[in-house]
């Protein structure tokens, strides 16, 4: 019996000691888990950034080879209009006054 004991107690030792590693140590489940979040997380970031700038290199490749683009950022940016054009503003025209409580026509009111 006693020729058993020291082999299992190393064995139950090794084991302890790899699952502490395992579950607490470094490079840990814990760990793992948490990096593998963070690469997902940066990979989605890096996606709207490739797709950001995938759209800013076509604008660029546009206004480089286009006189369309850059009318348009004219117009829309600069309020710019062609030669023989008219242009129209509509503006709204403002709503009435609010009516006046007691406190404010106080002071509005004439002195007799």
């Amino acid at each position: 019996m006693r020729r058993l004991l020291l082999p299992v107690l190393a064995l139950a030792l090794l084991l302890g000691w790899l699952q502490y590693r395992l579950w607490l140590g470094e490079g840990s489940w814990g760990e793992v888990n948490g990096l593998q979040n963070h690469v997902a997380q940066q990979a989605r970031e890096n996606h709207g950034l490739q797709e950001r700038n995938n759209e800013l290199a076509a604008e660029v490749e546009d206004l480089k080879s286009g006189e369309d683009a850059v009318e348009e950022r004219a117009r829309s940016e600069l309020g710019m209009i062609k030669p023989g054009e008219k242009f129209y503003r509509v503006v709204e025209s403002p709503s009435s006054p609010a009516p006046m409580d007691e406190e404010s026509r106080a002071g509005t009111e004439p002195q007799r």
